[in-house]
């Protein structure tokens, strides 16, 4: 989907853009959003439940209801028929409305190619089409797929954000080789689930903010640089004249740049290729 700019009128609008809509349904041409799959969404601000800051940079941002998404797509062998194409204020993919043959309808992640009116289905006798939802062992090699399962049975945990996509390069036994969007390559048992195709809105990753009021809208508050600090409030802090700060830490002296925080030997046997 292209991205929107806009004539220069005035400073905020000469970089800003947006996504364009057009592929989404019209909100007259929208179905009635049933009930079940919404609800609200209280703010914090970034604060914990004694009233301390416990995640800088939040607070504000518009009001949002938050839509319930089918991630564990458990609807087996019922086919569903895509009722609209929505906008999510909560994610950076669009999503899809779904109405079951059985009567119930449900909010999936929209991957690309899919429009109103298509069919889908979770079943391991599927086609492969966008859409459809089936286990590793049934999807062949070197297919895209997204919303992809870590462990059978416990829902989509990768790959779900836009424009992403994994790729299934080998079957071994029991375990598949698949290739994450960072570029890690790992296994996982055969009968976790994914999603055909690539998510929708690829262009999400081009769009500029233009304007910092933009950010506000998103809850996102300002960031104050280190080094332009006293030293009493960050280890980068302080200094004659301009100083550039050394190597990246948090406020409490914590690393950010190129500090591992993965801790989880666990599943390290897992990993065959690492992303660097």
């Amino acid at each position: 989907m292209p991205v929107k700019s806009f004539r220069p009128i005035t400073p905020a609008r000469r970089y800003l853009t947006v996504a364009d809509f057009s592929a989404l349904t019209k909100k007259k041409d929208q179905p009635k959003k049933p009930r079940a799959l919404t609800t609200s969404l209280s703010k914090n601000g970034g604060r914990n439940s004694y009233g301390r800051i416990t995640m800088r940079h939040q607070s504000g941002g518009h009001k949002r209801m938050y839509r319930k998404i089918d991630f564990l797509r458990n609807k087996l062998e019922i086919p569903g028929t895509v009722a609209s194409i929505e906008y999510d204020p909560n994610r950076t993919a669009f999503i899809a409305l779904i109405n079951y043959a059985d009567g119930e309808k449900r909010y999936i992640l929209c991957p690309q190619n899919l429009i109103v009116g298509s069919k889908i289905i979770a079943s391991d006798k599927a086609d492969i089409q966008p859409g459809n939802h089936l286990s590793l062992q049934s999807i062949p090699v070197g297919t895209l797929i997204h919303n992809i399962e870590v462990e059978p049975g416990k829902g989509g945990k990768m790959s779900r954000s836009a424009g992403q996509y994994g790729q299934l390069v080998a079957k071994e036994g029991e375990n598949c080789q698949v290739k994450l969007p960072s570029g890690e390559i790992r296994f996982l048992n055969r009968n976790c689930k994914a999603t055909i195709g690539s998510i929708s809105n690829a262009e999400h990753e081009n769009i500029k903010i233009g304007k910092a009021g933009r950010s506000r809208w998103k809850g996102i508050r300002p960031t104050v640089r280190g080094v332009a600090m006293n030293p009493i409030d960050h280890p980068m802090g302080g200094g004659e004249g301009k100083a550039s700060g050394g190597q990246g830490q948090s406020p409490w002296g914590t690393p950010s740049k190129g500090y591992k925080t993965r801790n989880n030997k666990r599943t390290d046997r897992f990993i065959v290729k690492r992303r660097k």
